[in-house]
């Protein structure tokens, strides 16, 4: 007894063992490249309603509460859960059950005339088993799966990080896109008008036939456009729909891309991207289980210790198992160790390592990563909207030059290829803004999928969650 006194204690040590973790060193940019008015807290909110869009609201409210990527991330949560309990089982007394009974006829040879009757033998009872984990190799497993665990929430919150992204990304690119085609579908519908006119005054003598194929080709330019506008327009809404966990079809719009409003810029030092990154904290949680199994696989070199028993009863008929005198007990220890296993444990060791050092890079690659993301976010922010505010005077200077050229023309001073040129630029800016507003509107949703944030925890709580979170 003293002995097996000894060994619970030697077992209570064995949390002690094994290698602390400890983050790396990281050098983190003192600040970000770009500096912007920033509203503080604006990254714990639902950012999303800042576009003052009710019907966009409800699309991301949709896509957090259907989307198929977030089923499964919240059941991959749950298996990673599921997994670190059977790691950890092992720390604890395993207790089962048996039972048996036989019959047998020995040989008179054996045991002599008289003796060899059939006989029956009964058996029952609890069977327990435990290895003391002395050296902490069970617990820095344990450990190891429940970092693997918390990763698999912290995965599970970057999907939801994505989706909400790509639900507002998509449903600014619709909106662009519609703005394209209500543009091309004007212009074709105002070069359709002058078509008629060039043909029946080609009809009557008064233009020629160059300027009546001026007039054909500008309308057919803003036509072929139409029909790739619509593909475009179906297949960003069938891509919504996908998002939004449903099958493919039409999308329900709110505001016109014009009448969308800009979200604030959100507050956030660099060293604020190391908490408030999924990415991030999934990539520490995976370093945390690489450093735990590094503490798990040097154990392997050390022997394990095991006790086992047995209590219950025993007896030649059914009827007396449980008679006094029947009792049968027994408990036995045991030690195994290594001497030579060609190398294996050695092989999983440097697996180990390796595996680790792997993962070291990797954390750091994904924190610098953050940083680059929260930089390029905030300079295409600023950029973008310079942009958008150059185009909208470009689009402003090609329509006076159209209503001019128009003028000119028809005052029979110039000829109808400057009115062509004027509309043709006019129709390509008018697109091209269309297309900057949503790069503009982009930027932001960008900035806050870079930041990370509170609002993340909120749109996780809208979402599928697993039913065992750390």
């Amino acid at each position: 007894m003293r002995r097996l006194a000894l060994l619970l204690a030697a077992g209570t040590l064995a949390g002690c063992l094994g290698t602390p973790y400890e983050r790396p060193p990281l050098t983190v940019p003192a600040q970000f490249r770009v500096s912007t008015a920033e509203t503080p807290g604006a990254a714990d909110t639902q950012w999303w309603t800042g576009f003052g869009d009710p019907v966009l609201d409800q699309l991301v409210t949709e896509a957090l509460a259907n989307n198929d990527d977030l089923r499964i991330a919240a059941a991959r949560v749950d298996e990673f859960h599921g997994a670190m309990v059977t790691t950890r089982a092992p720390l604890f007394p395993g207790i089962g059950y048996s039972a048996s009974s036989g019959q047998e006829k020995p040989s008179r040879q054996v045991v002599g005339p008289g003796n060899d009757a059939v006989r029956t033998t009964t058996a029952g009872g609890f069977t327990a088993g435990w290895e003391i984990d002395v050296w902490g190799r069970i617990r820095n497993l344990t450990a190891a799966a429940n970092a693997d665990w918390k990763a698999s929430d912290a995965d599970r919150r970057a999907a939801v990080l994505s989706v909400v992204g790509a639900t507002v990304s998509g449903y600014v690119t619709l909106l662009s896109l519609d703005e394209q085609l209500r543009t091309a579908e004007g212009t074709v519908k105002s070069r359709r008008k002058a078509l008629d006119v060039f043909e029946k005054r080609h009809a009557g003598g008064v233009v020629s036939g160059v300027e009546l194929a001026q007039a054909r080709s500008a309308y057919e330019l803003a036509a072929g456009a139409v029909p790739v506008l619509e593909q475009q327009v179906a297949q960003q809404e069938n891509a919504l729909s996908l998002l939004l966990g449903r099958n493919p079809g039409p999308i329900t719009r709110g505001r016109r891309l014009p009448e969308i409003e800009t979200p604030v810029v959100p507050a956030g030092l660099p060293s604020d991207v190391l908490t408030q990154r999924p990415d991030v904290a999934a990539a520490e949680q995976a370093l945390i289980a690489a450093n735990a199994r590094v503490s798990a696989a040097r154990a392997l070199y050390f022997p394990t210790i095991s006790l086992t028993g047995l209590l219950g009863s025993a007896s030649l008929e059914l009827s007396n198992l449980f008679s006094s005198g029947s009792d049968t007990w027994n408990y036995a220890g045991q030690v195994a160790g290594p001497i030579f296993q060609g190398g294996a444990n050695v092989g999983i060791n440097q697996q180990a390592d390796a595996r680790h050092a792997q993962l070291v890079a990797f954390y750091e690659k994904t924190v610098r990563r953050a940083f680059a993301d929260v930089d390029d976010a905030l300079v295409a922010s600023v950029k973008t909207t310079e942009r958008t505010r150059a185009q909208t005077a470009q689009v402003d200077a090609l329509s006076t030059y159209a209503r001019l050229a128009r003028k000119r023309y028809d005052g029979g001073y110039s000829s109808y290829l400057e009115v062509l040129d004027a509309e043709t630029s006019l129709f390509n800016a008018e697109l091209l803004l269309s297309q900057g507003e949503r790069d503009r509107l982009q930027a932001r949703v960008d900035l806050y999928k870079a930041l990370g944030g509170g609002w993340v925890d909120s749109a996780a709580a809208m979402s599928p969650r697993p039913e065992h979170a750390p």
